[in-house]
Order: structure tokens, then C-alpha cells, then sequence
């Protein structure tokens, strides 16, 4: 017997639909999050069961694959379809166009949708409690890199409208060196008066090289002539931008601590050894690859399921004479940016990489369209060293195009 259910959640609740093969509804509930509420549920799908609960399937669609709820559920030996909610608001259309919605509706929609599409939907992968780790450190440190960049930016824009020396005086806005120079002389007239001792002591604890030199040249561009703003009005900006730096500062050591935590939890991945044989892939790009991927053995079944899953590989639009290939936009943009990173670095570390970019270019390929052919084609390399637990060999990697090639 099988019995499909629908997940409509909420941070507080989730409302549920239990239906069988029929599309019959045999119950709904509103379950409050946590433990009480799984109890609750697990009571009312027993209940459809009665002695026969050995023999039941039960499917469970739910617009979520994370959280302690979801893992409940596939610790019960439910399968669990984590669907898209663009497919389930596709869905609902087909099922009435009037435009009503509630929450108890959508878990009849998803119910419906397990019941009759389960063999299109992908179920929640069984990834492993390592991998789940990996993820959860590389993912925060993604973020807090995302953080400081759009920190940067704003601190950028606030310079160039009252203290545009300042972006001429120095060339990394996040560096240690800046932001400490920045704190102690925020505003123009205070810049102007930096001695090259001062910013000389600064450069030397960021590591600098050529510090006299640098020193120098960071003090005339301070002091050159310069359009400003009112007094007034350059203090107030001031104030802003030292509050940016204080968050700068803090988000530079906080993404040095976790990638020390994303290098200690890759290093004790199974699949590590492998994954960082690639090339480009180095700790933190290998755990950002592994923690988007999973370590789910079923996953993927073929090379081609796992590039469509990266989003590199296009999609073809085909009506009547008319057929294109196009880049894939829908995608996971953490994978895809790791992947993209991958492929950028490959072209300095494996000659077979830059030879297959090479070949797209003298296609008239663009850069980014050929960068994309290339991440690929490393994930279909990356697909068969997980298959076959071999590292990376760059001659078998790329004798079948060399065959091509010559042939």
C-alpha cells in the first residue's frame, strides 16, 4: 500500500494532507513544528495503515530539502521529494486557474503532486552526516565572503562621494593595512596628516611588500589636491564608513576562522583525496563542490544527471527549424560558482584544460561560454573519479579528446 502526503510548511507549523493512490483525501491536520507535531503525524499515518505499516510506502512532497524536520522524516523511512516551489506553483495551475491559495490547499497540491509525478521528482539524498557538515561550514563562509564584498562596495561608494584620494591611495579596500589607516584618518584633513611612519607600521603588519616605497606613495596620493565636501559633511561620512570598517574587520577574521573549520572538516571527508586531485580544486573550492554535490552514492546516476544538476551543461530550445542551445539560468548558484572557479584556475594548472579552451576560442566561442564548456566537462571527469574512487590523471582525463583530435 502506498500512502502520499503533502508538506505545506511554515517556520510555526505545517499543514498536511495524507491521500491515497485513488487521490482520495483520507486526512488533514495543522502540526505544530517539533517533536509534538511529527509524533502527530507519524500517529496519522498510522493509523491509514493499521497492521499492515510493514508493507506501506509513504511519499512525502514538502518544498524543502533541509532541517530537522526534514530529517525526521527520512529517519521514519519515509521518501521524502523535496519539489521546487515554481513546480508546485506550475502545478497548482493546472489544478484550478481562479488564483486561490491557502496552506492547506498547497499540501493537497503536494500531495497530488507525489501521487501522480513521484517518478519526476527527485527524492532528498541520502548524503552523510560528514558531507552534511562540510556543507554547513563551506555555505557560512560562501556567505560571509558575499558579506564582505557588499561591505567593500559600500565603503567604496561612500569615498568616492566625499574622499576619492582614498581610492587612488589604496588598492584593496578590505586589506588589513586600509581599513586600519582608514579608521585612524577617516576623513580627508586627518589623511592629509598620516606620517610615513604611521603608514609605514601599518603596511609592515599587513605583510607588505616594498614598504617604503608603498608608504610613500600612499602619503603624496593623500596629500594631493582633491575635490572634497563641507566639513560637516565629511565628518558625517566619516562616521558612516567607520562603522563599516568595524564590520569589515570583524568579517575578515570571522573568514579566517571558518575557512580553518571548512579545511578541518574536508580534510576528513572520504572523498577528499579524489575531489582535491582535480584541477583548480583546492580545500575550500573542493568543500564548496562537495557540499553542493552531496556524497550521496545513488545520486546521480550518469555523468550527464550530475552536469544537469551543476547547471553546466545547456539546455536546447527546438521548435520547428528553429534550434538553439542556451546556458542553463536556473541552477545552483553556490555550485555554479565554485565550478566557474574550478574551470578558471584549471587554465593555469592543466594543460588539457587550457587545450580544450583553447578549441572552443578558435570555434569563436566567448570567454564565458567556453569557461562554462570547459567546468563541464571537469565535472564529467570529477563524475568518474567518484564512480571509480580514482584521483585525478591528467592523461586519462583527456585522451579522448586528444584521440578526437587526431583522428
Amino acid at each position: 500500500m502506498r500512502l502520499f502526503v503533502g508538506d505545506d510548511w511554515a517556520e510555526e507549523h505545517h499543514d498536511v494532507e495524507l491521500m491515497d493512490n485513488a487521490g482520495r483525501r483520507l486526512a488533514k491536520a495543522r502540526l505544530p513544528e517539533g517533536v509534538a507535531g511529527m509524533a502527530r503525524l507519524h500517529t496519522m499515518i498510522g493509523a491509514q495503515f493499521g497492521e499492515d505499516a510493514e508493507d506501506a510506502e509513504v511519499l512525502v512532497g514538502i518544498e524543502t530539502d533541509r532541517g530537522p524536520w526534514v530529517a525526521a522524516l527520512v529517519a521514519a523511512g519515509y521518501t521524502v521529494m523535496a519539489v521546487n516551489p515554481l513546480q508546485a506553483a506550475r502545478f497548482r495551475d493546472r489544478l484550478g486557474v481562479s488564483g486561490a491559495k491557502s496552506d492547506a490547499g498547497d499540501a493537497h497540491v503536494l500531495a497530488d503532486m507525489v501521487r501522480t509525478h513521484a517518478h519526476e521528482l527527485r527524492p532528498v539524498a541520502g548524503d552523510s552526516d560528514q558531507a552534511e557538515a562540510v556543507k554547513v561550514v563551506a555555505r557560512t563562509h560562501k556567505t560571509l565572503i558575499w558579506e564582505r564584498t557588499r561591505h567593500t562596495q559600500r565603503l567604496r561608494h561612500a569615498l568616492r562621494d566625499y574622499f576619492p584620494a582614498a581610492l587612488e591611495a589604496f588598492d584593496d579596500l578590505d586589506a588589513a593595512d586600509t581599513l586600519e589607516l582608514l579608521a585612524k584618518a577617516p576623513t580627508p584633513e586627518q589623511a592629509a596628516r598620516l606620517t610615513v611612519a604611521q603608514i609605514n607600521g601599518a603596511l609592515k603588519r599587513a605583510r607588505r611588500r616594498n614598504i617604503a616605497e608603498k608608504a610613500a606613495a600612499i602619503q603624496a596620493t593623500l596629500r594631493s589636491d582633491q575635490l572634497g565636501q563641507p566639513e560637516v559633511v565629511a565628518a558625517a561620512y566619516a562616521s558612516s564608513i567607520q562603522a563599516l570598517i568595524a564590520v569589515l574587520t570583524v568579517l575578515n577574521t570571522q573568514v579566517k576562522t571558518l575557512q580553518g573549520q571548512v579545511e578541518a572538516h574536508f580534510g576528513q571527508h572520504p572523498a577528499a583525496e579524489i575531489i582535491a586531485s582535480q584541477p583548480g580544486l583546492g580545500p575550500v573550492l573542493g568543500a564548496r563542490v562537495l557540499a553542493e554535490f552531496g556524497d550521496d552514492p545513488d545520486r546521480y546516476a550518469t555523468a550527464k544527471a550530475r552536469k544537469n544538476y551543476a547547471g553546466t551543461s545547456p539546455i536546447t530550445r527546438a521548435s520547428g527549424r528553429k534550434k538553439v542551445a542556451l546556458a542553463r539560468f536556473v541552477h545552483n548558484d553556490r555550485l555554479i560558482d565554485a565550478l566557474m572557479a574550478q574551470a578558471q584556475s584549471a587554465l593555469l594548472h592543466s594543460p588539457g584544460a587550457r587545450a580544450y579552451y583553447d578549441r572552443q576560442k578558435a570555434r569563436g566561442t566567448g570567454h564565458n561560454a567556453a569557461l562554462r564548456q570547459l567546468a563541464n566537462r571537469l565535472v564529467g571527469i570529477l563524475h568518474g573519479c567518484l564512480k571509480t574512487s580514482t584521483p585525478y590523471d591528467e592523461t586519462t582525463a583527456w585522451s579522448h579528446h586528444a584521440e578526437n583530435i587526431a583522428a
